[in-house]
């Protein structure tokens, strides 16, 4: 009974956590595109940025409303499916988890102000310049809960003795070597993210014949941010590999199916495994050494240092390589869209070309859940790394399968309901029609 608790009581926080990142990854970028929209509204004075700013504010208002419903979840179910690790935990990371509530507050007081002062001031700049709260917030947020997440993969700032906490520092938990690169990574693959969704929508609007400028604008203003953010993200992808070379290399090991430790280790992509064999993959040699350390003759900690128990589940070594993958796909392509616009090649104009723009969009969604499955299951079999296992935090109650299926109908209808509601109020106001409003209001 005690394993189908934690097994059900796992399978409940994945869900509810796969379902949250997507409006969590949202509600960080948007943000940001609509600051940086406004922005180029304003220094321009194009009115074509400036309805981009309008309408994506307008979806936004969705899309944080479920994100809040989805994350009050989550901080119920870490009470309810993990209590003994919230009484370890909570009594040393409870500092970042008020501040992050404090943050998203600070963001949902300007945004609200932000957006029932529409063309009430006489200086748009002023309009423009209350972005700036709701896009820090936005990012505080991420902060503040990505460095819980960072204290669960290197928990410090408390001494254990005899299964007591003793000489707790909140400060010095909060400031873990995992914080770093897991903050710098979720905030540029939020950022990343957003702008090729964006981009995504303007390529299939393109797509359907809808060749107003407007979507132009938003396709090549978005691409330019995907290049920015994408080599961003695969910058800090790398220090995030070294930081768990250096911390936790079996996480890494296992993501790259490295069995025994040795020197110029190969970087493996795809393949199969038949025991300790690896079948059919993509090699690059020596590459993992130098991911690791930046010395392709580097040694590079195999599983076999590691008792079996204690070792990552090896799927992991899947969601790397398609998050990898991704990740390469969005830097080529936008930077190929950036040049061919600079070069005023014809080709990414074609159909094929923005068929792969709008492909961007899911896909760079599914990279994002990836890397979380990565980050997640890579910590296995810790909930806090070293000090607790995932079992030993884990309620024993029954009836968690339950709740399971609950929550997987809500999440359905969330989920759902946030696709229709957002099809139909922009179907309900496409961009030739607030166009036509606003310059009827102009003149």
């Amino acid at each position: 009974m005690e394993n189908l608790a934690v097994f059900w009581s796992r399978a409940l926080t994945e869900l509810t956590l796969s379902f949250h990142i997507l409006f969590a990854t949202l509600g960080v970028g948007v943000p940001l595109m609509i600051l940086i929209a406004q922005y180029v509204g304003y220094k321009k004075n194009d009115m074509h940025y400036t309805l981009m700013a309008r309408r994506w504010a307008r979806g936004f208002t969705i899309t944080v409303a479920v994100g809040v419903v989805t994350g009050t979840v989550i901080g119920l179910q870490l009470s309810l499916l993990w209590p003994q690790f919230m009484e370890l935990a909570g009594q040393t990371i409870a500092l970042p988890l008020f501040m992050e509530t404090f943050a998203f507050f600070f963001e949902a007081i300007f945004l609200g102000i932000y957006l029932y002062t529409w063309d009430r001031f006489n200086n748009p700049k002023h309009h423009m310049l209350l972005l700036i709260p709701v896009a820090i917030g936005a990012s505080m947020s991420a902060v503040f809960i990505t460095i819980v997440n960072a204290f669960m993969n290197a928990p410090r700032g408390f001494d254990l003795v005899n299964g007591e906490l003793i000489n707790i520092q909140p400060i010095l938990a909060m400031f873990t070597p995992a914080m770093p690169t897991k903050i710098g990574h979720v905030l540029a693959s939020s950022f990343m993210t957003v702008a090729f969704i964006f981009a995504a929508i303007a390529a299939y609007k393109l797509l359907k014949g809808e060749e107003h400028v407007y979507h132009k604008k938003a396709l090549y203003l978005m691409m330019k941010l995907g290049v920015i953010f994408s080599i961003a993200t695969a910058l800090i992808g790398d220090f995030s590999a070294k930081y768990l070379a250096e911390y936790q290399p079996e996480k890494l090991a296992a993501a790259e199916w490295h069995f025994e430790t040795e020197e110029g280790a190969d970087l493996i992509f795809f393949g199969v495994l038949d025991g300790e064999e690896v079948k059919y993959e993509i090699r690059l040699p020596k590459v993992l050494s130098f991911l690791a350390s930046n010395d392709f003759n580097a040694e590079v900690t195999g599983l076999d240092a590691y008792p079996e128990d204690e070792r990552p589940p090896l799927i992991t070594h899947y969601f790397f390589d398609v998050m990898v993958a991704i990740g390469v796909l969005m830097i080529f392509l936008s930077i190929a869209f950036v040049i061919g616009k600079w070069k005023n090649w014809h080709w990414i104009e074609a159909r094929w070309f923005r068929w792969l723009v709008v492909l961007s969009g899911p896909l760079s969604l599914v990279a994002i859940e990836a890397g979380w499955w990565l980050a997640e299951l890579g910590r296995q079999p810790w909930i806090l790394y070293g000090l607790m296992r995932t079992e030993q935090g884990a309620t024993t109650a029954t009836g968690v399968e339950w709740l399971f299926i609950a929550f997987a109908v809500v999440y359905f209808i969330l989920g759902i309901g946030s696709l229709v509601v957002l099809r139909r109020m922009f179907k309900n106001n496409p961009v030739e029609k607030e166009l036509a409003l606003r310059k009827g209001g102009a003149q």
